[in-house]
């Protein structure tokens, strides 16, 4: 499997330190609001990995974090007079909530900033002990001339450095590099610690190396996030953890491509900035925002657009119906050599997409090209009962990775099988006013019927 590694800027072999597991640290959300789409295209494609890595059999142990101490939840804390766990704990449970409904499975652990103060207070320490940190009235900078690998990440020109000069922000931009903070000191109206130099609270860039450390240990397999974080903060994380161990921080970075709305960046004053929540308002299935947000490559910028998550639907129902259809096959023929090797190839073609640095739309290519030529095999994908299981069980696989599709095939209750029973009897009387209100009536409660030359099939739309 090769990825496109930010920090060599080539595609590398993946290779974890640890034989079949996978060490993996990835930037949670700030929790000071509900995250938008762009959030989640990195959260869903960071989803994706991790699911690829355990279809491939690997042990994953992922880390992400929670910010929820840093300039922005501690500005808005205030202007909701609420106390900041107060707060964040409102966005921080939204923020799950949205996971669950996009199929973004849970993480090995979820800590929270302010749970490892006294981790970052004694990182710190050892950063100054070892001369790669200084006080300065009551808050402690990182001298980021000490780090003579500074920059490797960003590519960053070292003589844009500004020796001895501090920034207190979290972020800034890369044409104003500076010492960056570890620790701030207590202003009015913030939250604060004690610390050896005085009360106060940690810089953004030192939570996750500390958070990163604590779980995964000093070198961690791969790092990820978005690309707006290269710089400063991942820049920042490798430079911090780094001296401080005087070993690699991670051997893989990996960064996802932010997206545009309706070929515009988003923006809540273009009308075109999007929660996750908000669509599903407009009525949009989430299932195919997912679909949307992971199926262009991840170092591509998306263009997300309404008409795009509607195609996503119409994409969704065709797998479904195919998976839905081949459940309920009744053909009596013979096992078919043929769909084996259907199911061989586009296995095949799906995992080279994926260990091509996760190309995910290579591969949902390789689930429709493959039910594309079973259909042409068997029309109405009627399929050979002695074939089903293993048609079943490869959809089955793929999605464990995609999980976009709903495959739920529980068969309906007694009302339901005895409605259908009856509307095959009307229709053998001719009595098609009374079939066509049973189908009516299915449609009501979520299930379609289909007619075939081998009977009624039905299936459930969500």
């Amino acid at each position: 499997m090769k990825i496109y590694n930010t920090l060599s800027g080539k595609l590398e072999e993946f290779k974890t330190l640890r034989d079949k597991e996978a060490r993996i640290y990835t930037c949670g959300p700030t929790v000071y609001d509900y995250a938008h789409i762009g959030n989640f295209r990195t959260f869903c494609f960071e989803d994706i990995f991790r699911r690829y890595l355990k279809y491939k059999g690997y042990k994953v142990i992922q880390v992400m974090n929670l910010t929820d101490v840093d300039d922005k939840t501690i500005r808005r804390a205030n202007e909701e007079g609420l106390s900041l766990r107060e707060y964040t704990e409102k966005y921080a449970k939204a923020f799950f909530e949205d996971c669950e409904t996009l199929n973004i499975e849970k993480v090995e652990y979820n800590p929270r900033a302010t749970e490892h103060i006294e981790e970052m207070i004694e990182l710190v320490k050892t950063l100054i002990n070892k001369g790669f940190a200084y006080e300065k009235d009551g808050s402690v900078y990182f001298d980021i001339s000490a780090f003579n690998e500074y920059g490797k990440l960003s590519k960053l020109d070292r003589r844009e450095i500004k020796e001895g000069v501090s920034v207190d922000a979290d972020e800034y931009e890369k044409d104003d590099v500076r010492d960056f903070v570890l620790w701030k000191a207590k202003k009015e109206g913030e939250p604060s610690w004690p610390s050896p130099w005085g009360e106060g609270r940690p810089g953004w860039h030192l939570e996750c190396s500390v958070m990163a450390m604590k779980y995964l240990g000093e070198t961690i397999d791969l790092h990820a996030g978005g690309e707006d974080l290269i710089f400063p903060h991942h820049e920042n994380e490798i430079a911090q953890s780094e001296a401080a161990t005087g070993k690699p921080f991670s051997n893989y970075w990996l960064h996802c491509k932010y997206l545009i709305v309706e070929g515009k960046k988003m923006s809540k004053s273009l009308g075109n900035f999007f929660t996750l929540r908000d669509l599903i308002k407009k009525g949009y299935n989430p299932r195919a925002i997912r679909y949307v947000l992971i199926s262009s490559h991840y170092r591509k910028q998306l263009n997300f657009t309404l008409e795009s998550v509607k195609a996503a639907e119409k994409a969704i129902e065709k797998v479904e119906g195919f998976y839905q259809a081949v459940s309920q096959t009744k053909n009596k023929a013979d096992y078919d050599e043929r769909i084996k090797e259907l199911i061989e190839k586009y296995r095949k073609d799906f995992e080279e997409a994926m260990d091509d640095d996760l190309n995910v739309s290579g591969a949902l290519g390789a689930l429709f090209e493959f039910i594309g030529e079973v259909n042409k095999l068997y029309p109405d994908s009627n399929i050979p009962e002695a074939n089903r299981d293993k048609v079943l069980q490869f959809l089955e696989k793929l999605n464990s990775v995609f999980a976009v599709f709903d495959f739920s095939t529980e068969l309906p209750d007694d009302e339901i099988l005895k409605l259908i029973e009856e509307r095959n009897e009307a229709r053998k009387n001719r009595n098609f006013k009374r079939a066509d209100e049973i189908r009516d009536m299915l449609k009501e409660k979520g299930i379609i019927l289909e007619d075939t030359k081998d009977g009624t099939r039905f299936k459930r739309i969500k």
